[in-house]
């Protein structure tokens, strides 16, 4: 969308109110979308309300809780530390409080914990709010495959877009230019989420495809998985490039087979193909995986010891995508993706990999 058409087009999205943004997380990224999203809030102080809330996961840190130093320090010291949050954040560590009035949920937890959130604040969120999922894995069922995004949509009944891209949290909060997509069904609400996130750095395209920049934003978790496993066993840069070649084939595959309305022009913006390109350089995904064939560790010793709290995405999906695959009796059609999914979980040796 050109920029000079956003001006326009929301100044015919009329709101009795202004928008009143409340995050769901405070991790890694969540810190940085925080610090984003409360400096355009007051950059738009007649469509935004200026307080953005925080629900921070309370914790202990050196005797003082985390969201009293957040509050009191403007820093998220565990999880963004010496970067300074705008005044105008306001940590709560309490769900309940934190969405009261809240008109934009933003979810940006780990996607294992979004049914319990929803289950908490289900009839006490305002009947006008829309959300935005920046979570990065699916949900899977006995009847399938489920989006994030729809596990929002159908336990708290309201429109939900996503955002995803090329985007490694601390580069973003050093302000270093990248590039995100928002997802969306309603045009209007992709509208505001564009204002809401978009800086001279941080450049959000807005697409009507929920699913497919949702399926980019976890697959290439899998893909960064094969990449750093690759990493580990200096197998060299052209096994890597295969790889991900590999590897973004499997994603455009596997989207395109479970939710057939997914564009192809969604793998050509920054949630795909540029994302699949920064998780499998850099990221949490690709570094535990080196360190895995480096170390012998466990992914789950790995993750503990490495992560500083978050949690490693890529291992679960791998594992969620593979209940799907073998549901459908289709896992000889994704041999990266079981490839991963034998490393992470049947004991299959890290040089497996390649054995396609």
């Amino acid at each position: 969308m050109a920029g000079t058409n956003l001006a326009t087009k929301l100044s015919n999205v009329a709101l009795n109110n202004k928008e009143k943004v409340c995050l769901i997380g405070s991790g890694n990224w969540g810190s940085v979308i925080a610090k984003i999203v409360a400096e355009n809030v007051s950059k738009y102080p007649d469509q935004f309300d200026p307080e953005v809330r925080m629900w921070v996961f309370e914790e202990m840190i050196e005797g003082k809780r985390l969201s009293q130093i957040i509050n009191e320090k403007h820093e998220n010291v565990k999880y963004l530390p010496n970067v300074r949050l705008p005044d105008n954040v306001v940590a709560h560590p309490t769900l309940l409080n934190a969405v009261e009035a809240a008109t934009l949920l933003i979810f940006v937890i780990p996607h294992q914990f979004v049914k319990g959130a929803c289950d908490q604040i289900k009839g006490h969120v305002n009947p006008n709010a829309r959300a935005i999922s920046l979570i990065k894995g699916v949900d899977v069922s006995k009847s399938g495959l489920r989006l994030i995004s729809d596990v929002i949509k159908e336990n708290l009944e309201m429109d939900v877009s996503v955002l995803m891209g090329a985007n490694i949290a601390s580069e973003v909060a050093e302000e270093k230019f990248c590039e995100a997509t928002v997802g969306y069904r309603n045009e209007a609400n992709g509208l505001v989420w564009q204002r809401l996130f978009n800086t001279s750095y941080f450049k959000i395209a807005a697409i009507e495809d929920v699913e497919g920049v949702e399926l980019c934003g976890a697959l290439k978790n899998v893909v960064a998985i094969a990449a750093g496993l690759v990493d580990g066993l200096k197998y060299g840069d052209n096994t890597k490039a295969a790889i991900i070649r590999i590897g973004l084939s499997e994603m455009r595959k596997f989207s395109k087979l479970f939710e057939s309305n997914v564009k192809d022009n969604t793998f050509f913006e920054s949630c795909g193909i540029a994302d699949v390109i920064t998780t499998c350089f850099g990221g949490r995904n690709r570094k535990v995986a080196e360190a895995r064939v480096l170390t012998g560790k466990s992914f789950d010793q790995l993750e503990k010891e490495l992560l500083n709290g978050q949690k490693l995405q890529g291992t679960l999906t791998a594992k969620e995508v593979h209940i799907i695959l073998e549901q459908k009796g289709l896992c000889h059609e994704f041999p990266l993706f079981t490839q991963v999914y034998n490393i992470c979980y049947e004991g299959h040796e890290p040089s497996a990999i390649i054995k396609l």
